[in-house]
C-alpha cells in the first residue's frame, strides 16, 4: 500500500471499539458546525464547493458510464441542475467484481485505515455536504449538517468498528497439533482467510441519504466487499460527493478505485430492481417503504438483504409529574424536520378519563388541547420554526398532509410558512389530529411527514397494549411513554421489549424520542416489521464476511 492509514487513524478506531463494548457517550468527529473546529474559513469554504457543483456534470471518472443523468429539485425551491454517471449494468459489475481480489489481499487491518481515511475526509468536507444534504432532503442546515455530516459519520466509523472487530476475532494463522500417542503428532499448519461476499448495493433514501447509507457502505467495505452505491434520485449528491472521496482514498492506497461505484437512476427509469436480482449483488442494505423492503427479501434470494421500512411509532401518556415539560419536548420531537424522520412518533395515547398531572388531573380533550398548543407555540416564529421544521422533501408529502384532514378531528391545522431565505421553499407545520382507539385502520399505516394522532384510549393499559400490539404487527422504531407510576412503567417496558421497539420513558429535557446517538443507541432491533437488522449490533456485519482456510503439514 502507498498510505498507512490504519497507523495514521488507529487511535479513532480504538475509541470506537472502546466506545461499543462500553455505549456511554463518545463521538469522533465534532457536532458543532464551528469554524474553531473545522477551520475558520470552513463555512465559507463548503458553500463555495456546494454551489460550484451546480448547473454542471459531476466530475467522477468512473467505468461503464452509458449517459449522464439528473433532476434534483432543492425542496427549498430551485432546481440543482447536477448530472451524474447512470450506468451500463453489466459493466458495472465487471468493474466491481474486478476489484474485489486486491481489496480482499489488502486484508482486515488496511481495508478498515481506508474506510477511517475515507470517513476523516468525509468529516472535514461536512460543510460542503451539510449544503448538500440540506438541497436534497430538505433537512434545515444545522441538522443537515449535524444528521448529514458528524452523526452519519459516526455511525458509519461505528460499522467500522463491529466489523473490524469480528474480523479480529479470527487469527491469520495457526498451528495444530494432535497427539498420537507414541507416534509423533500429528501437526498442520493452518491460515484463514477473509473473504467478502462479493459486490454489495447499498440503496440510498430521500430523507437521509448518509445516516442511513453510511452504516451499509462502511460494514460492507471493511469486511472485503465492493459496493453499488445507488441513490435516490432525488438526494444523490451527499452520495456522489462519498463515492469521490471514496474512490480518491483507494487510488491513493494503491488499492482499485472500483471498489466503490456510483449507479444513478431517475424516477421514470428506475434501476434497483435489475441492480438488486444481479447474481453478482450478495448484499443489500436498503431503507425506505415497507412495500419495496418486502419486494426485496422475498425476490433478491441471492443477496442478504438489510431493510429498514415503515413503522408506526407511538407515544403513551399515562400520567405526568409536569405536562407543559412534556408538551415542549413532544412538540420538538413533532416539528423536528417536519416529521420526516423514521423515528418520529406517529400516534399519541391518552385515556379517554384523562390523566393525572401532578397534584390535578387533566381531561383527554386537555392534554389533546396543550399538544397542540405546544406544537402551534413552538412553530409560531416563522423564522425560529424554518431552523427546526426544514422543508418538505417530496410534493407527495404535501399532498398527504392535505389528504389526512379528514381523518379525525383537527386540533392543531397544518400551516405554509414562507421561507426568509427561500421563498419557493415548501414550508409546512405539523397537523395533529383527534381520534378514537377504535379507528384503528386510520391510525395504524405510517403517513410520512408530519401528521399525527392523539388517540383517545380506554385507559393506560389498554393504550400501551394496543400501541405495542400494533408494533408487533405493523413495526415501529421508537416509544415514548410518560408516567409517574412505577408499576406502569415496568409493565409497559415488559411490553415494549416482547415487541422489539426501543423505549423512551418520561422524556421532558434536551433528549428526544426521535433522536438516536451512534456507539450507545440501537437504531432499529430487527425484532418487528420496521426492519430486519441493528444499526448497529454484530448481526449487522457478522454475514458480510466468509472465512476460507487453507491448511498444509507442517515442515
Amino acid at each position: 500500500m502507498s498510505q498507512d492509514f490504519f497507523a495514521k487513524h488507529e487511535a479513532t478506531l480504538k475509541g470506537a471499539l472502546d466506545a461499543i463494548a462500553t455505549r456511554g457517550f463518545w463521538s469522533a468527529y465534532p457536532e458543532a458546525p464551528s469554524g474553531r473546529l473545522y477551520g475558520e474559513t470552513a463555512a465559507v469554504d463548503g458553500e463555495a464547493a456546494f454551489k460550484a457543483r451546480l448547473d454542471k456534470p459531476f466530475g467522477l471518472n468512473q467505468p461503464a458510464t452509458k449517459a449522464m443523468i439528473g433532476a434534483e429539485m432543492s425542496p427549498f425551491g430551485f432546481a440543482l441542475g447536477i448530472t451524474y454517471p447512470s450506468p451500463d449494468i453489466d459493466g458495472l459489475m465487471q468493474a466491481a467484481q474486478a476489484a474485489l481480489p486486491a481489496w480482499r489481499k489488502a486484508g482486515p487491518q488496511a481495508r478498515a485505515g481506508v474506510c477511517l481515511e475515507i470517513l476523516h475526509r468525509l468529516n472535514r468536507r461536512s460543510f460542503e455536504i451539510a449544503h448538500a444534504v440540506q438541497h436534497t432532503t430538505g433537512q434545515a442546515f444545522v441538522m443537515a449538517f449535524q444528521a448529514g455530516g458528524p452523526h452519519a459519520q459516526d455511525r458509519g466509523l461505528e460499522a467500522v468498528a463491529y466489523g473490524y472487530r469480528a474480523m479480529a476475532e479470527v487469527p491469520a494463522h495457526s498451528h495444530w497439533q494432535k497427539p498420537q500417542g507414541k507416534a509423533d503428532p500429528l501437526r498442520m499448519d493452518k491460515d484463514y482467510h477473509i473473504v467478502g461476499q462479493g459486490v454489495a448495493l447499498m440503496v440510498g433514501c430521500s430523507t437521509f441519504p448518509t445516516w442511513n447509507g453510511y452504516p451499509g457502505l462502511f460494514a460492507s467495505l471493511v469486511t472485503g466487499n465492493a459496493v453499488v452505491l445507488k441513490p435516490h434520485p432525488g438526494a444523490i449528491l451527499p452520495l456522489a460527493i462519498t463515492a469521490e472521496i471514496a474512490r480518491d482514498v483507494l487510488a491513493e492506497a494503491g488499492l482499485p478505485e472500483d471498489v466503490v461505484l456510483l449507479a444513478t437512476d431517475s424516477a421514470e427509469a428506475p434501476l434497483t430492481k435489475e441492480l438488486a436480482l444481479r447474481p453478482e449483488v450478495k448484499i443489500i442494505d436498503f431503507t425506505g417503504s415497507s412495500a419495496f423492503g418486502s419486494w426485496l427479501e422475498a425476490n433478491a434470494r441471492q443477496a442478504r438483504t438489510y431493510a429498514e421500512k415503515a413503522g408506526i411509532n407511538f407515544i403513551v401518556i399515562e400520567s405526568v409529574a409536569d405536562i407543559k415539560a412534556v408538551t415542549r419536548n413532544l412538540a420538538f420531537s413533532l416539528s423536528l424536520y417536519s416529521g420526516q424522520m423514521c423515528t418520529t412518533p406517529q400516534n399519541i395515547f391518552v385515556p379517554k378519563a384523562g390523566i393525572k398531572a401532578g397534584d390535578g388531573h387533566l381531561s383527554f380533550d386537555e392534554v389533546a388541547a396543550a399538544i397542540a398548543g405546544a406544537v402551534g407555540k413552538f412553530n409560531a416564529d416563522p423564522e425560529r420554526a424554518v431552523e427546526v421544521l426544514g422543508a418538505v422533501q417530496a410534493q407527495a408529502t404535501c399532498d398527504r398532509l392535505e389528504q389526512a384532514r379528514s381523518l379525525g378531528k383537527v386540533l392543531l391545522e397544518s400551516r405554509s410558512i414562507t421561507h426568509p431565505a427561500f421563498a419557493n421553499a415548501r414550508v409546512r407545520t405539523p397537523l395533529i389530529l383527534a381520534v378514537e382507539a377504535k379507528d384503528a385502520a386510520v391510525f395504524t399505516k405510517e403517513l410520512f411527514g408530519p401528521i399525527s394522532f392523539v388517540i383517545a384510549a380506554e385507559s393506560g393499559r389498554s393504550a400501551i397494549e394496543q400501541a405495542t400490539r400494533s408494533a408487533k404487527e405493523h413495526g415501529a422504531l421508537t416509544a415514548g411513554v410518560y408516567s409517574t407510576d412505577p408499576a406502569f412503567l415496568a409493565a409497559a417496558e415488559d411490553l415494549c421489549i416482547d415487541a422489539g421497539v426501543a423505549l423512551s420513558e418520561n422524556l421532558d429535557g434536551g433528549v428526544f424520542v426521535n433522536q438516536s446517538a451512534a456507539f450507545s443507541d440501537y437504531h432499529g432491533t430487527g425484532a418487528n416489521p420496521a426492519a430486519n437488522a441493528a444499526l448497529c449490533d454484530s448481526a449487522f456485519v457478522a454475514e458480510r464476511f466468509r472465512v476460507v482456510q487453507v491448511r498444509r503439514h507442517s515442515a
